[in-house]
């Protein structure tokens, strides 16, 4: 408790993060990866190498969605230190779509994460989901447990018992046996390494923690009993592939290997990141896995004066992360928004009242070096004229902020600092689809919200400066189009606050936010932003473009996808049906079995109504989600031939809140309207209010929108998502 009052846990936490990230964008270019391969196509991996490899640095990953998923069980279920297996398998079933979302879909008995979620689906609840008895040893035993266990051990600074025990419910949704243990080290590894620095001693909490028959524990032994006779790694690592490599251990990827190759490496790195993570990789079999854990143990064990120290790790990663999930407003993330998070929800689950800095500004810049994925614009126009860094000072109300240092601006040489809302390009979406984990993903960012800015001109500056914010959203052509808001002066020395509406993108997403600098001739200087924010709810039509470069008979040739994608899909129906131009209405959706989810919008979203125009061709029900949180969180209006009903969903099982038997006919055109204030109810259907109702226990004050079908298609023929009227 006494760890969790001071200042210092947020900053373990961001480190805790930054070292995970870091970790799997360092291992995935050449995950399992055999030593000698590695060695003879890249040697030592002292630094990233994606580039050798031709592909991205920044990608999505289940190490990375998983673990800064599954925490939120904390949230969703009331921070309570009593949470169940079975409610963090609820977690599961509410964030993870299924073949789509978080996980490797490697099919029943052959990825053990596919077979547990499977095992969920049937209504087996955790931890017989991912029992030994129910799925075999060998399945049971891989290593998922440990690759998503990281979030536990950080809501659980200095209390290596809980973080164990939090560890051992999380893992048991999808493991069991030896894997349980490996997962319950790991965390209490992390935990105690909020107040404890010798690699022994931490080691010395940790197997005690674990039963001492369990071969992890033997493993362990071993290799400090190994790490004291031989003092080098390349010739101890053929003890440990020996005795407890992958030809001993089978199926996919085996807890014992990559567990023995953390440990290993933890006690050969010699306590420096860089040596560490080298190791780790170098020595390759499940490497992004293994350098995710290793990278947060060290992140947090030493801190961010830890990760600064060797090669710039923090520079080409800019805090820049992605969470896709059924949760599509969270997807595009960043290390200090996770850390806060994490941070508040480990204070929360020890009754304390979460802290948000700088009023819960979404950038606030006040941990030490953090952008939050802030980086100069890369264009003819503007490369080269400004670059971004964190420093103190220069903020109203933290101790913080982002400095931008420009240099040489002229006319057509403008600065511009930005940082993503959305996916930063059709082509990064396309490669991420391709490599088996989709960048599902709502933007952050929508028409008629309010953005917030402060902005402070350094008192050395020689001349005015102007500024303005800016967006960036896609067109027609899927390339970005900048909208910006009215020029502000800044003189030297100023400080102005920023306030812009943001103005219909035709609904397009928007892609990226920013400020953008111009001056006179030659101009240099430094402007500090202090934070950036927005606020309010939506006012947007979503529905086809209007100029979509084919026309009505040719669409099969194609037109712009990313107005599509800013839709998280939680259908089962034929993808492509769904995703053709060539359809006369812009959605269609089809759901085979049980119902379906296609949702836009963030968890911000509270008090709002969202219309569409519905035509239900064949199916059981069909209509509006509110306040969406997932796939099984929600309000919805369901309307079938029947009648009409007001449901709140949760885990799965709907609670009816008000029903008429106004009903629809299939074939026919209906415009449906739901509205949430408050905890109040509102349903329309062809502009009459058909239902209204209190949620008394007020279950979701807030989230995102969603049309519904539920077992057969239904077509719709716009969206409207608007400030409710109170």
């Amino acid at each position: 408790m006494k760890y969790l009052l001071e200042d210092q846990y947020l900053e373990s936490v961001y480190a805790g993060v930054l070292g995970k990230i870091i970790g799997v964008y360092l291992g995935r270019p050449f995950e399992q990866w055999e030593y000698e391969q590695i060695s003879s196509q890249l040697g030592d991996i002292n630094y990233y190498v994606h580039e050798k490899l031709n592909v991205p640095l920044i990608v999505t990953d289940d190490d990375i969605s998983g673990t800064f998923t599954f925490i939120r069980a904390l949230e969703d279920y009331g921070y309570s230190k009593d949470i169940t297996p079975a409610q963090i398998g609820h977690t599961w079933l509410n964030y993870i779509i299924d073949r789509k979302a978080i996980l490797w879909w490697g099919g029943m008995g052959n990825s053990t994460e596919h077979t547990a979620f499977l095992r969920l689906k049937e209504g087996i609840k955790a931890p017989q989901s991912g029992a030994i008895e129910l799925n075999s040893k060998v399945v049971a035993e891989q290593i998922g447990a440990q690759i998503f266990i990281d979030g536990w051990a950080m809501v659980a600074p200095g209390d290596p018992e809980l973080a164990a025990d939090l560890a051992k419910r999380a893992g048991s949704v999808s493991h069991d046996g030896e894997a349980i243990y490996g997962a319950q080290v790991i965390a209490a590894l992390e935990a105690q390494a909020f107040v404890e620095t010798d690699r022994q001693a931490l080691i010395d909490v940790a197997v005690s923690l674990i039963p001492k028959d369990s071969l992890i524990q033997q493993m362990i032994a071993d290799l400090r009993e190994l790490h004291t006779r031989e003092p080098d790694w390349r010739k101890a690592f053929t003890f440990l592939a020996k005795n407890y490599g992958y030809d001993t251990y089978g199926g996919n990827c085996h807890m014992i290997p990559n567990h023995g190759l953390i440990i290993f490496s933890f006690l050969y790195g010699d306590d420096d990141f860089q040596k560490t993570m080298m190791i780790v990789n170098t020595l390759g079999w499940d490497t992004d896995c293994n350098a995710g854990n290793l990278g947060c143990l060290m992140g947090i064990k030493n801190g961010l004066e830890g990760l600064n120290q060797g090669p710039d790790w923090r520079g080409p990663v800019a805090d820049k992360l992605y969470l896709p999930a059924a949760d599509g407003g969270r997807s595009i993330s960043d290390a200090a928004t996770e850390a806060v998070y994490l941070a508040n929800a480990g204070r929360q689950l020890h009754g304390l009242s979460p802290e948000y800095p700088k009023n819960g500004a979404r950038f606030h810049f006040e941990l030490p070096g953090s952008v939050q994925g802030f980086a100069s614009e890369e264009s003819i126009a503007s490369t080269g004229t400004a670059t971004v860094c964190n420093t103190a000072g220069h903020s109203q109300t933290g101790t913080r902020s982002l400095a931008i240092n420009y240099k040489a601006l002229a006319i057509g040489r403008t600065a511009r600092v930005e940082t993503p809302t959305f996916s930063p390009s059709a082509d990064i979406s396309t490669y991420f689809n391709k490599r088996g984990y989709s960048l599902l993903a709502s933007p952050t960012l929508y028409s008629g919200q309010i953005i917030t800015a402060r902005v402070t001109a350094d008192d050395l500056n020689e001349t005015t400066i102007q500024n303005c914010l800016y967006i960036k959203h896609y067109n027609e052509l899927d390339e970005l189009t900048q909208i910006c808001s009215p020029p502000i002066e800044l003189e030297p020395g100023s400080s102005k606050d920023v306030s812009w509406q943001v103005p219909d993108t035709n609904c397009y997403p928007i892609a990226f936010i920013g400020l953008q600098l111009d001056g006179k001739v030659g101009d240099n200087g430094n402007v500090y932003l202090d934070f950036l924010t927005w606020t309010g709810e939506p006012n947007i039509r979503l529905n086809r473009p209007t100029k979509t470069g084919v026309d009505r008979h040719n669409r099969s040739k194609g037109g712009p996808v990313m107005w599509r994608s800013a839709w998280v899909d939680g259908l089962d129906g034929n993808e492509k049906l769904i995703q053709q131009d060539y359809n006369p209405e812009p959605y269609r959706l089809i759901q085979n079995v049980g119902r379906g989810l296609l949702m836009q919008g963030t968890r911000e979203w509270k008090n709002y109504k969202v219309t569409s125009r519905m035509i239900p061709h064949m199916c059981e029900a069909g209509g509006l989600g509110i306040r969406v949180q997932g796939m099984t969180r929600y309000y919805a209006l369901l309307i079938s031939q029947d009648g009409a009903r007001l449901v709140r969903s949760h885990e799965g099982k709907d609670t009816t809140l008000a029903a008429c038997k106004q009903g629809w006919e299939f074939g026919h055109q209906y415009e449906l309207t739901l509205q949430a204030v408050e905890n109040k109810l509102t349903a329309w259907l062809n502009q009459k209010k058909i239902l209204e109702v209190e949620d008394v226990e007020n279950y979701y004050t807030s989230g995102a929108t969603a049309l519904i079908t539920q077992v057969g298609r239904v077509g719709c023929d716009f969206v409207e998502v608007q400030p409710a009227r109170i």
